[in-house]
């Protein structure tokens, strides 16, 4: 292969920059592989109950300082148990940012209760507080706030309004479990806080999830509706035996990822056609740390010769790097039947085009391979006409992917 066909874009016929394709999520662990060993030895697998989920429900408690965790199936059942614990359902609004995980908006629907969407920052793309005010009514039962893609909604901001109206916030931190919020851990500045243990999430057990409050009637209310003579929604045993090394690790990789998520957006500049998301400077690094499940940024066509996202993605996903784009944006993919919404969302809307998500594993790696994504987006950028009048795209530019469940 001559110098210059190896300089080329993968896409193009180049050599792909990571020929073996994006590191496999979750990665072996000894831990982990000891863990499993003794549950089978020992029989602990196959028990209702255990020691592993009464030490897990211990560890999240310390961790979050909260009196309560219920353990159920997935961060999307964690949400409706959050629903029913604080009793929303019909005539209720529910707040909650356009852009969001779908399966929020669906659950707020399921219990009854009307979504209300509030358009999202122009900084970070997540929930913007500064409409949050204006948003509410007399129907305002909750407000559903959740940090995504590395972006961080300032709970204080958020905590004041909720203790002036009376207003309940359920904190969805599936995303960004152990990380800092202005000198609060990530979920626990809500009346709720929520985790997900699902396949790709930075705690994994393959399923599950958690409900984290201090209310002892939002905890009964939570489990007088998922107990039916046994648990409709469980963790296993197995599945929380295998979360207990993660969670002491947690503090360390948390740290590792934003060292290389420091060191990449530093390599990629200002004119790298990603533009990352900037938080609010009360969330600055002496008081907040976020997480990086996934790490979004919005994709600037201008820069790529006007290349569509999907193509860009295409091109980058070519390069063995796991990057996709963005959820849907809530207020694109309902009827508007089903939800209220403050104003016309335009800024939602332009994350429902443009943004663009770096799935976490590689961040877990090393610096070096922060360089390599940066040389994958500078090469692309370099060949944006040929790629654009290469061969056309032929998949869905919404595509989903297997890194957007709970």
């Amino acid at each position: 292969m001559n110098s210059l066909l190896k300089e080329k874009p993968a896409i193009l016929g180049g050599r792909p920059l990571f020929p073996e394709g994006h590191p496999e999520w979750p990665f072996p662990s000894r831990e982990v592989n000891q863990v499993l060993q003794e549950a089978q030895k020992s029989g602990l697998w196959g028990k209702y109950h255990g020691p592993y989920s009464e030490q897990l429900q211990q560890e999240l408690t310390t961790l979050h300082q909260t009196e309560d965790v219920i353990l159920c199936s997935s961060g999307t059942v964690a949400i409706e148990l959050a629903l029913r614990g604080l009793g929303i359902g019909t005539g209720d609004e529910v707040i909650l940012a356009a852009y969001d995980f779908e399966g929020n908006f669906k659950n707020i629907l399921t219990v009854g209760a009307t979504p209300m969407l509030v358009d999202v920052d122009s900084r970070n793309s997540n929930l913007d507080i500064n409409l949050l005010k204006q948003a509410i009514t007399g129907s305002t039962k909750c407000i559903l706030v959740s940090h995504l893609h590395g972006g961080l909604v300032s709970m204080p901001a958020v905590k004041k309004l909720s203790e002036k109206w009376g207003i309940p916030i359920i904190e969805d931190a599936c995303q960004l479990p152990g990380a800092n919020i202005e000198g609060r851990i990530a979920g626990s500045w809500g009346d709720i806080g929520i985790l997900s243990f699902g396949g790709s999430k930075l705690l994994t057990a393959g399923r599950g999830g958690a409900l984290l409050t201090s209310s002892p009637q939002i905890a009964q209310r939570a489990r007088l509706y998922s107990y039916r003579g046994n648990e409709a929604y469980p963790l296993t045993e197995l599945q929380a035996g295998i979360l207990l090394p993660q969670i002491k690790t947690l503090q360390k990789d948390n740290l590792k990822r934003h060292k290389n998520v420091s060191h990449l957006l530093q390599q990629l500049g200002e004119k790298s056609g990603l533009a990352s998301f900037k938080n609010d400077e009360s969330t600055n690094e002496t008081t907040s740390c976020p997480g990086y499940y996934k790490l979004g940024f919005q994709y600037q066509p201008e820069q790529f010769a006007g290349m569509s996202r999907a193509r860009f993605c295409q091109s980058m996903q070519s390069e063995g790097i796991a990057l996709y784009p963005g959820f849907r944006a809530l207020h694109t993919i309902h009827s508007q039947k089903r939800f209220k919404q403050f104003n016309e969302l335009p800024i939602a809307t332009a994350c429902d085009l443009n943004l663009v998500m770096l799935h976490h594993p590689i961040l877990s790696t090393d610096e070096k391979n922060m360089e390599m994504i940066v040389r994958a987006v500078s090469r692309i950028q370099d060949h944006a006409d040929e790629i654009i009048q290469s061969e056309p795209l032929h998949h869905e530019d919404k595509k989903s992917n297997d890194y957007s469940t709970e």
